[in-house]
């Protein structure tokens, strides 16, 4: 990489042949650029790898791509050992459990996430036996801006992951075709949500619909799918909207969905409301965490608390969300139909189903008890004042 002087980004800096070098810094997750940075190649063992990312030095790679790879296997590997007996306190409650299960895959990122590359101004990568990854950074960074930069290797190989996500989509039976989700948006590979929202019984008066957070798109090409003649997406970030837009267009569905950048709720009401918020109250660490995690319900009360005011008097908002923040001691069911009552809504029926992911089955998931025990539902809620 050539030495280049950056100011409207983010810098990382280090030495290389006594000379002062920068580059550009990225990282997803807005982490600050690394005070300490070694020079590393084909001769770092996993050992001293491992000694060097403990104790916080970044090590930027000089070597070959495909060992830099196999490095960061390693890395992997040892940040996936078990703790040494005696050396975590086992926790009393599944909220401890959660936490100390946070706190371990927070140290574990952040250590794997101490082995960096160069990244070239037109996206390539300036090492041996590199792979060509100039169009997953485009559809993941932009157009290049003409800058040399430096990031993680974690990252770039989850940029990678998303452009192969992207080329071969998600079959999705309910939309009679594939989504194709971007770097940074949600897939929807939870199937039982996705049936859910396929086969519950659609209001009397159902013309119009929102899909409030859309994501990928996915729930808002199911109603369109089943025959909603106008569904209006909603979205705050432009990656979201620009899969969202996506995916609507290659399933042909252009004139019934329509997207609009928006917090929650476009203006006016629909007989039929869908949001499929956040499942655990809990802070994200990184941009597609937004869809796993949501900060004190943030998104999960908005929904609520405004849903009757975009209800038609015999409208319905469904509420597709799991039960797992309950097993897990962070959020009540009282607490939830508690906000409900608030909000000026009732239950008119909970539709069931249980997940079928692999680590509901895995009983060496330190929440596996939570995730065996877990539920996902489609609330089907209606106006206290209406007629349902």
């Amino acid at each position: 990489m050539r030495a280049m002087t950056v100011t409207k980004f983010p810098v990382i800096a280090w030495l290389e042949g006594n000379q002062a070098r920068s580059a550009r810094w990225r990282s997803e997750a807005g982490l600050p650029a690394h005070d300490k940075v070694v020079l590393v190649d084909d001769r770092l063992s996993v050992d001293a790898a491992w000694k060097l990312a403990s104790e916080g030095t970044a090590m930027l790679w000089r070597g070959d791509w495909q060992n830099a790879r196999h490095l960061l296997q390693g890395l992997s590997r040892r940040a996936d050992r078990q703790p040494r007996s005696g050396s975590q306190k086992k926790p009393a409650t599944p909220a401890e459990a959660f936490e100390q299960h946070r706190r371990n895959q927070g140290r574990r990122a952040q250590v794997l996430g101490l082995l960096l590359v160069p990244l070239g101004a037109d996206y390539s990568i300036p090492l041996r036996r590199a792979q060509d990854v100039r169009q997953a950074c485009v559809e993941a960074y932009g157009p290049p801006t003409g800058e040399d930069s430096v990031l993680s290797l974690r990252e770039l190989l989850a940029v990678v992951s998303a452009h192969e996500w992207r080329k071969k989509g998600v079959p999705v039976p309910a939309v009679e075709g594939r989504i194709y989700p971007h770097y940074g948006v949600f897939s929807p590979v939870r199937g039982e949500y996705v049936d859910l929202v396929a086969k519950a019984p659609l209001p009397a008066n159902c013309d119009l619909a929102f899909d409030i957070g859309t994501g990928s798109g996915i729930i808002a090409a199911i109603l369109a799918r089943r025959g909603v003649r106008q569904v209006v997406a909603t979205d705050l970030d432009e990656r979201a909207l620009a899969c969202a837009s996506e995916n609507v267009e290659k399933l042909g569905l252009t004139a019934a969905v329509r997207l609009v950048k928006t917090d929650l709720f476009p203006e006016g009401r629909a007989g039929l409301v869908v949001c499929n918020p956040p499942w655990l109250p809990a802070q994200p660490t990184s941009p597609v965490e937004y869809a796993i995690y949501d900060p004190d319900s943030r998104m999960l009360r908005g929904f609520l608390g405004r849903l009757a005011s975009h209800l038609e008097v015999d409208g319905e908002g469904w509420l597709i969300i799991s039960d797992i923040a309950e097993h897990l001691g962070l959020r009540s069911r009282q607490k939830l139909l508690g906000w409900i009552e608030m909000a000026g809504l009732k239950v008119i029926e909970r539709l069931d189903t249980r997940p079928q992911h692999p680590k509901a089955q895995d009983a060496s998931d330190p929440l596996h008890a939570a995730r065996a025990a877990e539920v996902t539902s489609l609330w089907r809620l209606g106006r206290v004042d209406g007629i349902n």
